[in-house]
């Protein structure tokens, strides 16, 4: 039997307004016919979840559970709100489409929303026996990200303890609920690699409700050992989405992008087996790293349509998914423990 759970998919990028995608029963009876026996929940889209009730109720809970066709809760994704934890001044406007409208336009209320709303979705990933919630850390150091101009000393410590400042909190109130936040290393993001992750993870006095969500794709775009970092991180991976990327550079554009749109830009996101990704690794690696929670789907592609990705997701996933061994493959070398044997072996009798 698989360690690893799946297949899985995050309905994120494909809720819309035209059914199957407009509700939960409508969405979860698209993805089961697809083959997925998991979903991973926006919290943040009211099509889908009633995060206020969601955390108040358990009987509500359990109504959420009953339209999901058999299908189980994977995590409730709380990225939107996570962003919008720390916020630096240059993209204000840029997110504040995240927010809801009365905060929208003033960062102090904005911050203090997105913390309620990460309080909720703790308290409804409790309601519904959920232990971790993927999302995004925001950033306010973002901007400087290569140092040119120079960065003055001490900026960088500056930012992740103002940056534990506002999470602590938020960790300290997921650990009297037991749930863990599993962070998309994301460019964008003030945690967007491994060193960063150690920042604020040194920031917080190594808390233990700090985790990553590991996502290759986002590896791949930054050239990163994407395999390398399971073997070094494996214990905070606490959530896995399934994403595929490529980076082709040229002479043209680097990581950077030359600000192309995805279709031109060297790194691209692409549907699952159309990138780099070794995922035959990857799933190999996250199992021998004991990684026992869900591999879940994220689509993301600008030449595939998303009908088919998420059609080719399932059996993608499943095909990935490792039977770990019952015994070990040499047992029929005699390896039983024998401490005299031993002893005789070594010429110690």
């Amino acid at each position: 039997m698989s360690q690893i759970k799946g297949p899985a998919i995050f309905l994120a990028q494909f809720m819309g307004d035209e059914e199957p995608f407009n509700s939960l029963p409508n969405i979860t009876a698209w993805a089961k016919e697809l083959g997925y026996i998991g979903v991973q929940i926006p919290s943040w889209d009211s099509r889908v979840i009633d995060l206020k009730k969601a955390a108040e109720s358990k009987t509500y809970c359990q109504d959420l559970k009953g339209q999901m066709n058999g299908l189980e809760i994977t995590e409730l994704a709380s990225h939107l709100q996570g962003q919008l934890v720390a916020v630096h001044p240059a993209y204000d406007e840029l997110f504040d489409g995240f927010a809801a409208p009365e905060v929208r336009g003033n960062p102090k209320a904005r911050a203090k929303w997105a913390v309620e709303q990460l309080k909720l979705v703790i308290k409804a990933s409790k309601n519904l026996g959920l232990s971790v919630t993927p999302s995004f850390t925001g950033a306010l150091l973002w901007p400087t990200v290569y140092p040119w101009p120079q960065r003055p000393g001490g900026l960088v410590e500056e930012a992740f303890k103002e940056l534990a400042k506002r999470w602590k909190p938020i960790f300290d109130f997921a650990d009297k609920h037991g749930v863990d936040f599993a962070f998309e290393l994301h460019p964008g993001e003030d945690l967007h690699d491994g060193l960063t992750f150690e920042r604020l993870l040194e920031a917080t006095g190594n808390h233990p409700r700090l985790g990553i969500n590991y996502d290759p794709s986002h590896f791949v775009l930054q050239c990163m050992d994407y395999i390398g970092f399971i073997d070094t991180y494996g214990p905070y991976i606490k959530a896995f989405h399934v994403k595929d990327a490529e980076f082709v550079p040229s002479a043209k554009a680097g990581v950077y992008g030359g600000y192309a749109d995805w279709k031109n830009r060297p790194g691209r996101f692409r549907s699952l087996g159309d990138g780099q990704v070794d995922f035959g690794q990857v799933f190999s690696r996250l199992t021998a790293a004991g990684y026992k929670s869900w591999a879940v789907l994220e689509w993301e592609c600008c030449f595939k349509d998303a009908a088919q990705g998420a059609a080719e997701g399932a059996p993608f996933i499943e095909a990935h998914l490792i039977d770990v061994p019952k015994k070990a493959f040499d047992d029929f070398a005699g390896g039983a423990s024998d401490s005299k044997r031993n002893r005789r072996i070594l010429g110690l009798e």
